[in-house]
């Protein structure tokens, strides 16, 4: 069962906590005589060493606030944010200046310098902190290659396709050897071949690298690709925290479930859902949801249900996919509504340890 995350929970402490939110609120307003805005509310929230976590919400929930206080570009109204093991919040601005060498940052439109090359653009933070151009070398030209960008290090960004420009980005965040990567929507302004090439090479980096990755996103699909585990977050509060799959197989909040629901096939089709009661009526269909995880997303289970309880299952959609490396099924069926029929479908169902939820009726 996947529960909300705090610092000392104990599916965080198999590692340290590289990034760590205590208690954080954030407010807009409050000084300026306006009406407060709080943007994040009780976040208590651990990222363990070498972990991916995602971070997903609609816009306006509190993410990229989330993530700007981990580099410093916000501060917490009350709380503590931790990387490392240095307290960010209690940082002066050239302390700041010092601790963000070991974070380092993607984003989504590159922010790269337009009159700068990709070598000199991967440089740039290496040159601001005054390293020799002999070690800024040694370091640009190993990161180039880890990108795979050795064949275009002398190429300007207008010459470099939008993925090139996110590699040469992501190069960029590395060149400091940081111990945490922050991805803010890295993705988004990519197409969906560009995407998964960018996602592959995030999970190469925290492979390779040992990083510790923190990426903020509103696609669900990212989450599923590249991260261990995902954090929800929904009026600036997180509402539903787990490893990935845990989360896909048994989301508990309605914001997660309106995620995952085009993902997973888990939203009906419209001839279905226009139709859907709450509650049934004589001769109707009880419509439900079942969920094949592990092992068991292959198994032939609705026909052993269907032969077991001599009952006529329809099937009306079914996915199988899969989700952190592994399998993972979802299938909507009709089955006879009345009482008795309904619970023994269920009952079987349960007893081939798979979870299963009654949608409504037809």
């Amino acid at each position: 069962m996947n529960t909300p995350l705090s610092p000392a929970a104990p599916d965080a402490a198999s590692a340290a906590p590289v990034i760590l939110f205590d208690k954080v609120e954030k407010t807009y307003g409050a000084r300026r005589g306006a009406t407060p805005v709080t943007a994040l509310s009780d976040i208590s929230l651990a990222v363990p060493e070498g972990a991916i976590l995602g971070v997903i919400g609609r816009s306006g929930a509190g993410k990229s606030t989330l993530i700007r206080l981990v580099n410093g570009l916000e501060k917490p109204t009350s709380g503590r944010v931790v990387v490392d093991g240095v307290d960010i919040t209690a940082l002066d601005e050239k302390a700041l200046r010092g601790a963000r060498r070991s974070i380092g940052m993607i984003f989504q439109h590159f922010n790269l310098l337009a009159r700068r090359t990709a070598y000199d653009n991967v440089a740039l933070p290496l040159e601001i902190a005054g390293v020799p151009a002999r070690e800024i070398k040694a370091r640009v030209e190993p990161l180039l290659d880890l990108v795979g960008l050795a064949d275009k290090r002398d190429r300007y960004p207008a010459e470099l396709s939008g993925g090139q420009k996110q590699r040469v980005g992501i190069a960029r965040a590395l060149a400091t050897r940081p111990r945490v990567l922050l991805s803010d929507e890295a993705t988004s302004a990519l197409d969906p071949e560009t995407t998964q090439q960018i996602l592959a090479l995030l999970r190469k980096v925290n492979a390779e690298l040992k990083l510790t990755v923190l990426l903020i996103t509103h696609e669900m699909a990212v989450i599923k690709n590249v991260a261990d585990q995902v954090a929800v977050i929904d009026g600036g509060r997180i509402v539903e925290r787990g490893t990935t799959y845990e989360v896909f197989a048994h989301p508990r909040h309605s914001t997660t479930r309106t995620f995952l629901a085009d993902l997973t096939s888990a939203s009906l089709p419209p001839y279905v859902a226009d139709r859907l009661k709450s509650e049934p009526e004589p001769g109707s269909e009880a419509v439900v949801r079942i969920v094949f995880t592990g092992d068991h997303a292959t198994d032939p289970v609705l026909s052993r249900v269907s032969r077991l309880l001599s009952v006529d299952i329809n099937i009306i959609q079914a996915q199988v996919d899969e989700i952190a490396g592994a399998p993972f099924g979802v299938i909507v069926v009709s089955v006879p509504g009345d009482a008795a029929t309904l619970s023994a479908v269920t009952s079987a169902v349960a007893r081939l340890n798979l979870s299963s939820e009654v949608l409504g009726y037809v």
